[in-house]
């Protein structure tokens, strides 16, 4: 999977997900580091690539329903340091995988995470 970490992020959630086999790049990287969050959004859609955020304005974007992609993850965690952010990002990695390659915004807290299908309105699919 492909990633693109939001400017919240630190550089060693990037390099997490290279050491397991990912492609991942920081907004900083791509000197978007000051982009509006819909620029962030579609260059995310033109590389195919999943949003990681602790930004709650890119689940307002995608709240229009009107994008299938990309995939976003937002985090909303006590403990922001690269550690915390990295054992739930390893977690939902692992069990929401077919979601994000398909189309999901991902609200990942402490204890749980939830997911919504993209774009968001439409009837389930399972």
């Amino acid at each position: 999977m492909r990633f693109l970490a939001d400017a919240g992020l630190s550089p060693l959630t990037v390099k997490f997900l290279i050491q397991l086999g990912h492609e991942a790049v920081h907004v900083r990287t791509l000197g978007l580091q000051r982009a509006p969050d819909l620029d962030i959004v579609e260059r995310a859609r033109a590389d195919s690539s999943i949003v990681l955020t602790f930004d709650l304005d890119f689940g307002e974007i995608l709240a229009l329903g009107v994008l299938d992609k990309p995939s976003v993850i937002i985090f909303r965690l006590a403990d922001e340091r690269p550690a915390s952010v990295n054992q739930r990002l390893g977690a939902v990695l692992a069990e929401r995988s077919v979601d994000l390659e398909s189309g999901a915004l991902i609200l990942v807290e402490d204890t749980r995470y939830r997911v919504r299908k993209l774009p968001i309105g439409r009837a389930d699919r399972s």
